[in-house]
């Protein structure tokens, strides 16, 4: 008898964090919000000038990775990052997060999934590696992203990444990355 209390207790260590960690699909509403007013932003002039300056630098993957150990390994906000954020086009997504609740982070990246711009400190530089710019940049040729519905440990919200190419002609030359607290949409 203590043999399998203890086994469901081990197991249940196991698969009850597990469980919790389950994300759930975006609502319809978030959805529809990514199509229309979220994609728009892609297309925006202040952001595809941030981007197209970026892109220009011709930083290496390796320069990117060097910079996202970095930034990972700096606690608080260092004048290299408070420069993203201090931009014209950093200060241009604080304004459009002021416009509307439920805009809890946004940031701008670049042809390598590397920042741009954001509004808040982001966990990491470099964004390449992940769903959210992999899927919205689409090998140039761009796509919209909604992410399931997560808990977001750094607003301590339920977040839904929404990410939508920036667009320059018909191409893809970044991603933007909207965090969307679930609750706060009507």
């Amino acid at each position: 008898m203590k043999k399998s209390v203890i086994v469901l207790m081990v197991l249940c260590l196991f698969i009850c964090p597990a469980a919790m960690a389950l994300a759930e699909e975006a609502p319809q509403k978030i959805k529809d919000l990514a199509q229309t007013k979220l994609a728009a932003y892609g297309k925006d002039p202040v952001i595809v000038a941030a981007v197209k300056a970026e892109n220009a630098k011709g930083k290496t993957l390796e320069q990117i990775k060097a910079l996202d150990a970095k930034w990972m390994a700096t606690a608080g906000i260092a004048d290299y990052m408070q420069a993203l954020m201090d931009s014209e086009c950093g200060k241009y997504l604080r304004d459009i997060q002021k416009s509307e609740p439920f805009y809890a982070e946004i940031f701008v990246m670049d042809n390598l999934g590397a920042n741009v711009a954001m509004s808040d400190k982001t966990s990491d530089y470099w964004q390449g590696d992940e769903a959210k710019w992999q899927k919205s940049f689409n090998n140039g040729a761009g796509a919209v992203f909604v992410d399931q519905v997560k808990f977001d440990d750094s607003t301590k919200v339920y977040l839904v990444q929404v990410s939508v190419p920036v667009i320059d002609g018909d191409k893809a030359i970044g991603a933007i990355t909207f965090g969307i607290d679930v609750d706060k949409v009507k």
